[in-house]
């Protein structure tokens, strides 16, 4: 598991203790981007993944792989839901409890973290009004489980988000040569319509997949660019994206 003892979100590529690589909305492009510029990004990410599960007041949230909870958090109080965090590293989860100890203390019964896996999520079935994961999937090793499992605990008409980095088909591509952490295994690129088929053989419906990339790497590459990573492989994403071997999507879908 990439997460765990290390903290990702202290690296200079993340800000605001959040890990994603952002959806943007403008940056101007003669200028550099800044550092609130970048967190906020990573803040609009969750927003774009939460707004697409159309929640209503009081709703129960579950967040996939919610890592360092920053997200979570901001999404229980920005959207007036109740929300659970669920990671399966306890360092993470402990990091999570401490950076928002004040926001459970103001959100009394609206957020939580607990251990679990997402291909063993440790909630009844029929429990929440929506699951939704930012950037982690990639991750995850068995897909079709991951799917059932939301399926299950959907409760009917509730819905599924998740915004992350696919192939846009199946094919043999040299991510790995150009991606560390592909190559190491780390991250795993998967064609989205095998995922969007897997949402749907787990009884999901209207499963919808939109690329966002124009979004996403042309302004994130930006942001590598300013920092110590300027001439490390993390440049490459771009170029695997401008090459069509790579996208980011936000995939959704209904119970």
């Amino acid at each position: 598991m990439m997460y765990g003892e290390h903290d990702l979100s202290s690296l200079a590529i993340f800000s605001g203790s959040f890990i994603n690589y952002g959806y943007w909305t403008g940056a101007q492009g003669d200028r550099p981007i800044t550092v609130d510029e970048r967190t906020e990004s990573q803040a609009e990410m969750y927003r774009q993944v939460v707004s697409r599960l159309e929640p209503r007041l009081g709703d129960r949230l579950l967040e996939l792989g919610c890592g360092i909870g920053v997200g979570a958090a901001m999404v229980a109080h920005e959207f007036g839901v109740m929300v659970t965090g669920l990671d399966r590293s306890d360092e993470q989860l402990e990091r999570a409890r401490d950076v928002n100890a004040e926001a459970i203390a103001g959100l009394p019964d609206r957020l939580s973290f607990e251990k679990g896996s997402v291909t063993d999520l440790p909630v009844a079935d029929n429990a929440v009004e929506g699951v939704y994961a930012v950037e982690m999937l990639q991750h995850v090793d068995d897909l079709a489980q991951t799917a059932r499992e939301v399926g299950r605990v959907l409760r009917p008409g509730g819905r599924f988000a998740t915004a992350g980095f696919f192939a846009p088909e199946a094919g043999r591509t040299p991510i790995a040569e150009l991606i560390e952490t592909v190559e190491s295994g780390i991250d795993v690129i998967r064609p989205v319509g095998e995922f969007a088929a897997d949402l749907g053989d787990a009884g999901l419906e209207d499963v919808r997949v939109d690329s966002i990339g124009e979004h996403v790497w042309p302004y994130f590459d930006r942001w590598v660019a300013q920092t110590e990573y300027a001439d490390s492989w993390g440049r490459n994403w771009l170029r695997c994206y401008e090459n069509g071997w790579i996208d980011y999507y936000m995939v959704t879908a209904r119970r």
